[in-house]
């Protein structure tokens, strides 16, 4: 799986009561987290996001609460992606549990700028700044991941693998 987009980056312990204020938390509409994503720390947000953004941040991302809403409000805000130089270990699976592609990097979250034009490569691993003409590692994730990626979330899978 190929993505190719423009980054927005943010700084380090983006915490989850910043991704999605526990204001909104009784929506679990993705669509509706979405009007809402972000808009303590940059109340713009709405406006820099395309279906093209992948953001890119630094350590801890996602920190703080264990709230779904999080990843659902980037995702239903249109991000393709995020890439960071750590991720909080329940933002990382709640992530990944509804096939929001997240990347660990430490080279890419500290060389990347906003408004870079990037293409990942979730099989591999890649990240290549289109811009910059650079390349940086992330972790590859197994191919179960890959595929729970690529449907779109875990229970997009398991439904497709019930119904075959």
């Amino acid at each position: 799986m190929i993505i190719k987009g423009k980054t927005l980056k943010y700084g380090d312990n983006i915490d989850t009561d910043v991704i999605i204020p526990a204001r909104y938390l009784t929506a679990t509409d993705p669509m509706e987290l979405a009007k809402h994503c972000m808009e303590d720390l940059d109340p713009n947000f709405k406006q820099k996001v395309t279906s093209e953004t992948i953001l890119v941040a630094g350590k801890n991302f996602g920190c703080g609460s264990s709230r779904e809403h999080a990843p659902l409000s980037i995702k239903g805000s249109g991000v393709k992606a995020i890439i960071a130089l750590s991720f909080a270990r329940i933002f990382y699976r709640n992530a990944l549990n509804i096939g929001l592609p997240i990347l660990e990097s430490e080279e890419a979250a500290t060389h990347l700028q906003t408004g870079d034009e990037i293409e990942i490569d979730i099989q591999r691993g890649t990240i290549i700044n289109l811009t910059r003409r650079e390349s940086y590692r992330a972790q590859s994730f197994p191919p179960f991941i890959q595929d729970v990626i690529t449907r779109g979330g875990l229970m997009n899978l398991v439904k497709e693998r019930k119904s075959s």
